[in-house]
């Protein structure tokens, strides 16, 4: 029984380290929006100031690095597809599920209003697309589709190279980080600011970062200790300052000190990056490529899989104690979305990621022994 398709991903011709940096980042947005959803139901978390510690420290470089991989691709993908095809493989993979999981988690938010008192109202079915921010963590898929799309239309139409791209991006962050200090609101346009020039510097360093021949360059032990002693030290300072009684709380430095903030997230997607080089190099933890294959379908549906545990955990099975929740709420945000994923595919139910039907993985699906107790001949991975 295989029901994270772990046979099929693994035998997959993939950049194994682009998983690993995946699954790590989706893993650490997880914890995030766990400690997130846990606030405000009457928990003591102050009892507990290590688990929000270990949040913030691990907060800033998480988003980008989604970003910069991101961009690592899109010079592939239009060579060997083109324009037109890169944007409808943007709206399949990405613009559709933002659209379907947004619309669902919004309606069961709604239908529960009376009882959890939240503000949701029905004008959050548009800002989906108009205002993002106000839906929560759907944000990052409308301004990764939005990023992608602009930045392959100057890319093939304008033939912008991309040292002008990242310049470009580095205008953008400067608006942005001006929208930021003196908040003022911009709706999708600000995370599209933000974050173009993270998307532009995975193009730009795609053809060294993509190259075999630079592998044991950057799986070397001699670059990953320098990289966390620094690591270390700007998280450190990161998580003093955003610590500090402030009404933006662990977004202070992003929206008030957007330049250091910039160089925490480098320095973080960095050593993700070299980290994961190295575990590429010694074929470890082969789960966070499981989990990095599954990463975009993990957040569509992260923040109902937990709400739902959460909610049969302090509900019905009566469990108060914040260290036993945390280890609860938080894989489940992982490890359910990702068995309900395969679940759709085999079962037909795939139009709820995608319009187009993933035919290689549907089919492997319906044939391979999963979500069944029969016994299989297939050894496991």
């Amino acid at each position: 029984m295989d029901p994270f398709n772990s046979r099929f991903i693994l035998k997959e011709k993939r950049w194994l380290w682009i998983d690993y940096d995946k699954g790590i980042s989706i893993i650490l947005v997880g914890y995030g929006h766990c400690y997130a959803i846990l606030q405000q139901h009457g928990l003591a978390l102050d009892n507990y100031p290590f688990f929000n510690y270990i949040g913030v420290f691990l907060y800033g470089f998480r988003m980008p690095l989604f970003f910069i991989v991101s961009g690592l691709l899109i010079g592939k993908s239009l060579t060997k597809k083109g324009l037109s095809a890169y944007i409808g493989d943007r709206t399949n993979n990405i613009l559709y599920p933002l659209c379907i999981w947004g619309f669902i988690q919004i309606t069961l938010q709604l239908i529960t209003a009376r009882f959890t008192h939240n503000d949701v109202e029905p004008l959050n079915y548009l800002n989906l697309i108009i205002n993002p921010r106000r839906t929560g963590h759907f944000w990052y898929l409308n301004a990764l589709f939005c990023i992608g799309v602009i930045y392959a239309l100057l890319k093939t139409k304008l033939k912008l190279r991309p040292v002008w791209q990242v310049i470009l991006g580095l205008v953008f962050y400067c608006i942005s980080s001006y929208l930021h200090v003196y908040n003022i609101g911009a709706g999708f346009l600000t995370d599209i600011f933000e974050y173009y020039f993270f998307f532009a510097l995975g193009d730009l360093i795609s053809n060294m970062m993509l190259d075999e021949k630079n592998i044991r360059r950057f799986s070397s032990w001699k670059i990953f200790f320098p990289l966390l002693a620094l690591f270390l030290t700007i998280q450190y300072i990161f998580t003093q300052i955003n610590l500090k009684p402030t009404l933006d709380g662990i977004n202070y430095v992003e929206n008030k000190l957007p330049f250091f903030y910039l160089l925490e997230a480098l320095v973080g997607c960095t050593i993700s990056v070299n980290f994961s080089f190295l575990l590429q190099k010694y074929r470890a933890l082969t789960f966070l490529r499981i989990v990095g294959f599954h990463s975009l379908f993990v957040y569509c549906m992260q923040i109902i899989t937990m709400t739902i545990v959460r909610t049969i955990c302090m509900s019905i099975l009566h469990i108060n104690y914040v260290p036993a929740l945390i280890l609860i709420v938080w894989p489940s945000g992982i490890i359910l979305p990702i068995f309900f994923y395969n679940f759709c595919l085999k079962y037909n139910l795939w139009w709820l990621y995608t319009f187009k039907k993933p035919e290689k993985q549907v089919e492997y699906l319906r044939t391979a022994n999963i979500f069944s107790f029969r016994k299989s001949k297939q050894p496991v991975v």
